[in-house]
C-alpha cells in the first residue's frame, strides 16, 4: 500500500550557516534530495523550502523549514495536517548537543531535550509520537560558549566522521521508510566514531584484571 512519509531536517537558513553543528539536519536533507532527484522549491505556504520524491511506491516529502527554529511547528504542523500525514510518519532530523560526534539515534518518539525546535514542533502536532533522529555534534569546552559552539563550523579534523554520519543517517530514513522504525533503529543506531585501539599492555590488563601479583 502507498504511503505517504514527511521528513523535516532542522537547521538555520542562510549561507552563514551552511556548515555548522546546527544545520547536520538540513545537510542531511541535501543528501537525500540528491539521492532521490529532486530539487528544492520555496514554499511561502509552509515557510519552507520543499522536494517531492517517490521511494518504491511511496511519497516522500522532504522539508527545510526557512523561519527561526523555535518557530519549526509553524512550518510543520500545516505542512503534515494538509497532506494529512500521521505523526507516525512524520520524522524529524536534529543535531544533539548531548550526544557524541558520530552518534546516531533514531527514536520512535519522546522527549524533546530542550531542542528548541522539537519544541515546537511537538507542542503544534500535539503530542509526542513522531519519530525523530538525533545525531550528534558533541559539547564545548567548559570555557566556551555553547551558542558559538552550535553556530560554528566543524573542524577540518571531524569532515571525515561527519561525513560518514551523514551517509549513514540517510541509508537510515530510507530504510525507515521501506522497512518501519524498528528495523532502521536495529540496523543504523550506533556510535560511528573511531575507537582508539588498545596497546598490548592495555590488552592484557583487560584479559588479566586481577593483574600478576607478586
Amino acid at each position: 500500500m502507498e504511503e505517504t512519509f514527511l521528513i523535516v531536517g532542522l537547521g538555520n537558513p542562510g549561507k552563514d550557516y551552511a556548515a555548522t553543528r546546527h544545520n547536520v539536519g538540513f545537510m542531511v536533507l541535501n543528501r537525500l534530495a540528491k539521492r532521490l532527484g529532486v530539487e528544492w522549491e520555496a514554499s511561502k505556504k509552509f515557510t519552507a523550502r520543499l522536494a517531492k520524491g517517490r521511494q518504491d511506491g511511496n511519497t516522500v516529502f522532504l522539508s527545510k523549514p526557512q523561519g527561526y527554529m523555535n518557530l519549526s511547528g509553524q512550518s510543520v504542523a500545516p505542512l503534515a495536517q494538509y497532506y494529512q500525514i500521521p505523526n507516525g510518519r512524520v520524522m524529524v532530523v536534529v543535531d544533539d548537543l548531548d550526544l557524541p560526534l558520530g552518534a546516531v539515534r533514531m527514536r520512535p518518539g519522546g522527549g524533546t531535550g530542550g531542542h528548541r525546535g522539537l519544541d515546537s514542533i511537538q507542542g503544534l502536532l500535539g503530542k509526542d509520537d513522531f519519530p525523530r533522529l538525533r545525531l550528534g555534534i558533541g559539547r564545548p569546552e567548559p570555557n566556551r560558549d555553547v551558542s558559538g559552539f552550535v553556530l560554528g563550523k566543524f573542524a577540518d579534523s571531524e569532515t571525515g566522521l561527519l561525513e560518514k554520519v551523514l551517509e549513514t543517517a540517510a541509508d537510515q530514513l530510507a530504510c525507515w521508510v521501506l522497512q518501519g522504525i524498528g528495523q532502521a533503529m536495529n540496523e543504523y543506531n550506533g556510535d560511528y566514531a573511531p575507537t582508539e585501539k588498545k596497546t598490548d599492555d592495555e590488552i592484557r590488563r583487560d584479559d588479566h584484571p586481577e593483574g600478576n601479583r607478586t
